[in-house]
């Protein structure tokens, strides 16, 4: 009797393991899905928003005109510049329509040419810039004075043409407006180069 009292409790036993077991198993199976569920779950991406920039206007050509602090026969000032930053100078023959400085001469003194259909001056420049149809052709124009640089400057920042001739001046921002008829005593330049800073 003991004996089969044993065996019928270990088939209970047995029993009530044997039920257990689909329990666990059922649990486990549950946490297996909830794992491959969240790792199923794609992580969130960060948003990328770019910063806003500035758009040019459509149609506005850049400025071949600049300005910079140029040293002018001994004094700092203001002058107007290139886009290589050269500074720029203005022939006192010259019209606004009209330009002395052809030829040979623009060996010395290169126009400041543009193929831009108009011109706005940028902000810092109060005078106007225009341009002329001339014999250098289009030739760019500030308050009325043809542009120029000078071939004895060797770089930006420097301004060895100022004064030569009595008739070439670094054009500056506050550079007045150009008479209509140029002084009869100007006298076109035939100069050679010669060393040193003053390219005469």
């Amino acid at each position: 009797m003991p004996h089969q009292r044993r065996a019928t409790a270990e088939a209970a036993s047995g029993g009530r393991r044997t039920r257990r077991r689909p329990w666990r198993l059922g649990g486990l199976a549950v946490t297996a899905l909830l794992v491959a569920a969240c790792g199923a779950a794609p992580a969130p991406r960060a948003t990328h928003r770019p910063h806003p920039t500035a758009t040019p206007t459509a149609g506005a050509p850049a400025s071949p005109v600049g300005t910079a602090a140029v040293s002018v026969a001994g004094k700092v000032e203001p002058v107007l510049i290139n886009s290589a930053g050269r500074t720029l100078y203005y022939f006192t023959a010259d019209t606004p329509t009209r330009v002395a400085c052809t030829g040979s001469c623009t060996g010395l003194w290169p126009p400041l040419l543009t193929t831009a259909g108009s011109l706005i001056a940028p902000s810092g420049i109060p005078g106007a810039l225009s341009i002329l149809h001339g014999a250098n052709g289009a030739q760019v124009e500030y308050q009325g004075h043809p542009l120029y640089t000078y071939s004895g400057d060797t770089g930006p920042g420097q301004a060895h043409g100022e004064g030569l001739l009595g008739t070439w001046f670094v054009a500056t921002p506050g550079l007045a407006s150009a008479p209509s008829a140029a002084p009869s005593a100007a006298a076109s330049p035939s100069p050679s180069p010669s060393g040193g800073g003053s390219g005469y």
